[in-house]
């Protein structure tokens, strides 16, 4: 009984990097949309880098996603 609670609990601590990986998601869009506000013309040349951001940031959150449901039904 104690083994369960325990997996409970570290698959939601776990989680905690899919908060991580919403804060970061919503930090990159915001400061890249004042960027592009303040400096339009060198907003098209700075969207890879917001891509790239995005997709790091998102896998982030999914390595820990896939770390809880490793501990849940591993």
């Amino acid at each position: 009984m104690e083994a369960e609670a325990a997996k409970y609990i570290g698959a939601g601590l776990a989680c905690t990097a899919l908060l991580g990986a919403g804060i970061g998601i919503g930090n990159i869009f915001g400061q890249y949309l004042s960027a592009a506000l303040r400096n339009p013309a060198a907003a098209a040349s700075q969207r890879t880098n917001l891509l790239l951001g995005f997709a790091l940031t998102e896998a982030t959150g999914l390595f820990g996603l896939l770390i809880a449901l490793l501990i849940l039904f591993g």
